[in-house]
């Protein structure tokens, strides 16, 4: 049984475009390979935000997460005091859950801390690349994110688990997860060898 939807549009797409919100952010961002340091950041955060949650609730809010956290530019993040942790805590528009607020706090200090040690956040998680699709979209978890959560958490941070990890691994492409019967498999496919093989 293939794991696509057919949309109204006529194009196949992966199962999960099955709600209208989740197209555009399936046609326009999901797999796409990223290397901007602050959109690897807020993908990361915004993982990390959707934990015990929907990820239809966390694309709702990202505006005011965008808001709220200065566009995810973590030298920014990371001159944030106590004062706007209790900020964010009455801020209605985000996720209001004190230990994720201070995560991405403490996750955008240790951000500086490897743009020091390697040059970039990109750098550093592009290492942890997959060429391996996962064609049965069965599992939360791969030998990279389980690698790249462990490294992640002796350097500090916070709330990135393996399966956070994973998710933002797809999103950011540093996997192919489309499908193999998605409209979009082949061109994040030819954009990843690109970006990887430029």
């Amino acid at each position: 049984m293939r794991d696509v939807v057919v949309s109204p549009d006529g194009k196949k797409r992966c199962r999960w475009c099955v709600l209208p919100e989740f197209i555009q952010y399936h046609d326009t961002e999901w797999g796409c390979p990223v290397k901007d340091d602050y959109k690897l950041f807020e993908k990361l955060s915004l993982e990390s935000f959707q934990s015990g949650l929907s990820w239809r609730t966390i694309l709702a809010k990202r505006e005011n997460f965008r808001e709220a956290f200065r566009d995810f530019n973590f030298n920014e993040i990371a001159k944030f005091t106590q004062k706007d942790v209790g900020s964010l805590l009455h801020n209605a528009g985000i996720v209001r859950h004190k230990g994720k607020i201070e995560a991405v706090i403490n996750n955008a200090r240790k951000a500086q801390d490897i743009v020091d040690e390697v040059g970039s956040l990109a750098t550093f998680v592009w290492q942890y690349e997959s060429s391996v699709t996962n064609e049965m979209h069965s599992v939360s978890t791969s030998k990279e994110s389980i690698a790249l959560s462990k490294d992640l958490k002796k350097k500090g941070w916070k709330f990135v688990g393996p399966t956070t990890v994973y998710a933002f691994m797809q999103a950011m492409g540093l996997v192919n997860d489309h499908t193999l019967d998605c409209f979009l498999y082949e061109k994040v496919k030819e954009e990843r060898e690109k970006f990887i093989r430029p």
